[in-house]
């Protein structure tokens, strides 16, 4: 599939993209993307005019369009779970008829928003309390797509919040749990426990201990406690009220799912009013998704870009860089979205995958990771491609002079990894400093850079609650097309489960019930020795 431009890169791609911008002047204007106050630019790479018109053909030849709107009108794209997949009808509740499985799915989601609504005013009011008052604290207890999506999203709109105090537990490691615990009251804390099935083992464990916690404290769990689950039956079983439990259905993927239940803890943080504008912006960047042409539609040309260092350059890692302190777990946010959902190694007819799939995604805000791992993107043997994000604005105009320098550090790191630094610019460096003869070519080596090395900017004025949904919006759409172009199902995650099978075989193991035979000797070992330090 990526024969001919894995060629055209051979023939092509002999410029370095400092070369590309001598011959260019308008290269900026001619690579980048706007759509209303966004700009991506994808310029300093080494994508040229046939590059684009190669990768844009991808699209073409893999039928992206059809299966886009195949996802949008409800098709069951979810292939080997035969489910819809419409997390984007969550950000559109009040938009025309869709049909799924004979029922128009806008009502339930109208109803359920609504719900969400008024629950989030009569909590954020005081109109729902606990037994110690109103709610001071909200402690959202999930794992995976249950905690990474809302735990992001409310750490970048912290601007915004005018609700309790919102806190997030997920491991189930017991450190996560006690330390948020032991600073909080149990008699004005509201628990939200989210588990689709309401039998994650994880969730269902640090639930029962705050459930312990509030009960020992002199709280009311039935008064305390929300459920955000499909399972009438099982959050009964724990105690929870039927009108505490918000239902969401098959149709979204849990890493998909903050922009409904999933989301109530971000919607009590902000109110309802900010909740429905971070809806809205993922509309919006759903309808330019719809509507713009391929070479000028942000999340087609941010896959094409991801798929170009990739698939056909081969850099297997991508370091997400915001620039944004507020967005610190936008990186790990988007670990789960992109290696999840395209981590594998299967077509969509079950074959073996002739090419690689999605990369290794990591990353840190600025400027902290300059002083961490900039020194590999700037002078290590392996290229990896950065994906800068900044905002023009912050929300802090008294610290006016800090935002100035992040700009300029984010702007400077990108040039700097495209220009770089050549061994005659490094030994007049050398000269200049003292440097002479065999000493001063040693010390010049050591401040070569070699530049060349691509980066993207997404920019945009502030982050707002509006925006913030169109970059989420931006990134799931960038999810799609790559999975789609490289023909693989994006909404399944059977790489999961293995591990969870076999976690639950060995926890008999370790309290010694049953014998060790049938495992390995790693493993074998591994258990041996936690039994006796446990004992």
């Amino acid at each position: 599939m990526f024969k001919d431009l894995k060629s055209l890169r051979s023939q092509q791609c002999s410029e370095s993209i400092s070369e590309l911008f001598e011959d260019d002047p308008n290269r900026a204007d001619m690579f980048s993307v706007r759509f209303e106050t966004l700009l991506f630019d994808y310029s300093k790479t080494q994508i040229t005019a046939a590059v684009r018109d190669g990768l844009i053909e991808l699209c073409n030849r893999q039928n992206v369009a059809g299966r886009r709107e195949a996802m949008f009108e409800g098709g069951k794209v979810n292939e080997t779970e035969q489910r819809a997949v419409l997390h984007t009808a969550l950000r559109d509740p009040g938009g025309p008829e869709l049909i799924v499985d004979g029922e128009d799915i806008r009502v339930p989601l109208r109803a359920t928003l609504g719900r969400m609504e008024r629950l989030a005013r009569h909590v954020r009011s005081g109109k729902l309390a606990g037994p110690g008052g109103p709610f001071t604290d909200v402690v959202n207890i999930g794992i995976g797509g249950s905690d990474l999506g809302p735990v992001m999203a409310a750490l970048a709109l912290a601007p915004y919040h005018d609700g309790p105090r919102c806190h997030f537990v997920s491991n189930v490691d017991g450190a996560h749990i006690h330390d948020i615990l032991q600073r909080i009251d149990p008699k004005t804390t509201l628990v939200i426990v989210a588990s689709k099935t309401f039998t994650t083992v994880e969730t269902m464990t640090n639930a029962a201990t705050a459930r312990r916690w509030v009960e020992s404290g002199g709280g009311d769990p039935a008064r305390q406690f929300l459920a955000l689950s499909t399972s009438e039956e099982e959050t009964a079983d724990f105690g929870i009220p039927r009108e505490h439990v918000f239902g969401f259905e098959d149709w979204v993927g849990g890493r998909y799912s903050v922009w409904g239940p999933i989301g109530l803890s971000l919607m009590l943080a902000v109110g309802p009013d900010h909740f429905r504008a971070f809806l809205a912006g993922g509309k919006s960047m759903d309808n330019h998704f719809r509507a713009a042409p391929w070479e000028q539609n942000m999340p087609v040309m941010l896959a094409l870009t991801g798929v170009w260092h990739n698939q056909v350059c081969g850099y297997p890692t991508r370091a997400v860089l915001p620039y944004d302190q507020r967005l610190r777990r936008l990186p790990a946010y988007l670990q789960q979205l992109e290696m999840e959902s395209n981590g594998k190694s299967v077509a969509m007819d079950g074959s073996p995958l002739p090419h690689p799939s999605g990369p290794v995604v990591w990353g840190e805000p600025g400027t902290n990771g300059q002083h961490a791992f900039y020194q590999l993107l700037h002078q290590g043997t392996s290229v990896v491609p950065a994906e800068f994000l900044v905002a023009a604005k912050g929300h802090e105009p008294e610290l006016e002079q800090h935002h100035r320098l992040l700009v300029v550090n984010c702007l400077a790191q990108s040039e700097a990894l495209m220009r770089g630094r050549s061994l005659d610019e490094a030994c007049a460096l050398m000269r200049a400093a003292g440097f002479a003869g065999t000493e001063l070519e040693r010390q010049a080596r050591h401040r070569v850079f070699p530049g060349n090395r691509p980066s993207t900017t997404l920019i945009y004025p502030q982050l707002t609650p509006y925006v913030l949904g169109q970059i989420i919006a931006l990134y799931e759409h960038r999810v799609f097309v790559e999975g789609v172009i490289l023909g693989i199902n994006s909404f399944d995650q059977w790489g999961v489960e293995l591990g969870k099978e076999l976690a639950n075989s060995l926890l008999p193991l370790l309290a010694g019930v049953n014998g060790d035979a049938g495992k390995d000797g790693s493993t074998r070992a591994l258990l041996d020795f936690v039994r006796k330090f446990k004992a």
